[in-house]
């Protein structure tokens, strides 16, 4: 299995990077291969609702920037793994302007090879999900009728996961 992993934290030694290296070693053990897109260090910007892409576009944004790579790797996988802290009780901006650009991709049908979808989130508060799984649900589930593979949530404010819930992650990566 080919999965993409967007990883919307800023952090480049945060939280969400450990779940992510975490999920990586569990994939690996599983024999799949996966990307991981850091989309905070990539230049992302934001839909311009122009419609260019659904109109003399042909699925084709007019802006050619980090997308372009995001893009071709979202046409190979299997699986997209979205990776964020909770940021106001949502995912990032940076996360949330790569989502948006979907659009030009995934509208009207999305990649035929694309078929699952997991979530892995961190937060200071164990209650503060809601937004992100708002979108989980409506965009990945709904929208795009894609399988749910699961979510994973991990509380702390400090850099530093506990071993119990890095190895919960690998174990994820590993069973799908």
């Amino acid at each position: 299995m080919r999965v993409l992993i967007l990883n919307g934290s800023p952090r480049p030694k945060g939280n969400t990077k450990q779940m992510v290296s975490a999920f990586c070693e569990g994939l690996e053990k599983a024999g799949h291969e996966f990307d991981v897109v850091d989309v905070c260090r990539m230049n992302i910007h934001g839909c311009l609702a122009c419609e260019y892409c659904h109109g003399k576009g042909g699925g084709e944004c007019v802006q050619k920037d980090g997308m372009q790579t995001v893009y071709q790797q979202l046409s190979e996988a299997d699986l997209l793994v979205i990776a964020s802290p909770i940021y106001y009780h949502g995912l990032t901006g940076q996360m949330k302007c790569c989502i948006d650009r979907f659009y030009a991709a995934l509208y009207p049908k999305k990649p035929m090879k694309l078929k699952k979808v997991a979530m892995l989130l961190v937060s200071g508060d164990p209650d503060m999900y809601n937004g992100a799984m708002f979108s989980y649900q409506g965009d990945f589930l709904d929208y795009l009728g894609l399988e749910d593979m699961g979510v994973i949530t991990a509380q702390a404010y400090e850099p530093g996961l506990p071993e119990e819930k890095l190895e919960e992650i690998r174990r994820f990566g590993a069973s799908l």
